[in-house]
């Protein structure tokens, strides 16, 4: 069995659900009885995956492989059946699909943020105020209360 020992294409693109995968001298080698065979451009150099599917539509594309004077040619079908080209396939199809994004809260201003902060504070104060009373703590509960009249929308004492 032969190995992939590099893969990397020197182009991708995705065009609707197909990706494509391009790839040049050097970024792709195989290793055949302990011999390191590099691609050559000269037959097929891409490969289109179905990203629905998650399969390689053109399985029939011939891929070259040189040393010195010694050359492999290997259709995409043979390539997958006889070597770990998987492997190798995995992270590229990982990084090429999209993952869905949060989406961004760019719409909210500085005034309701502000806002939200100061209402989260005034229910924080009634909480701790709450608390004060069911501890009958009366200094933490007059201190608390203090604080309360003195906020933006607090009562007077």
């Amino acid at each position: 069995m032969m190995q992939v020992q590099y893969m990397k294409p020197f182009y991708t693109k995705i065009t609707g659900d197909k990706l494509r995968l391009v790839f040049a001298y050097q970024y792709f080698s195989i290793l055949k009885e302990n011999e390191i065979f590099h691609f050559i451009p000269i037959e097929g150099k891409e490969m289109i995956i179905n990203l629905n599917t998650q399969q390689i539509e053109n399985l029939s594309e011939v891929f070259v492989f040189q040393k010195g004077n010694r050359f492999i040619r290997l259709p995409l079908y043979q390539l997958l059946l006889i070597t770990n080209v998987h492997e190798h396939l995995a992270p590229i199809l990982e990084n090429a699909t999209p993952k869905p994004q949060l989406p961004l809260i760019s719409s909210v201003t500085a005034g309701e943020i502000d806002q939200l902060i100061a209402e989260l504070e005034q229910k924080n104060l009634d909480y701790l105020i709450d608390q004060a009373l069911l501890d009958h703590n009366k200094t933490l509960f007059f201190e608390l209360l203090h604080q309360k009249s003195h906020q933006p929308g607090g009562f007077e004492i």
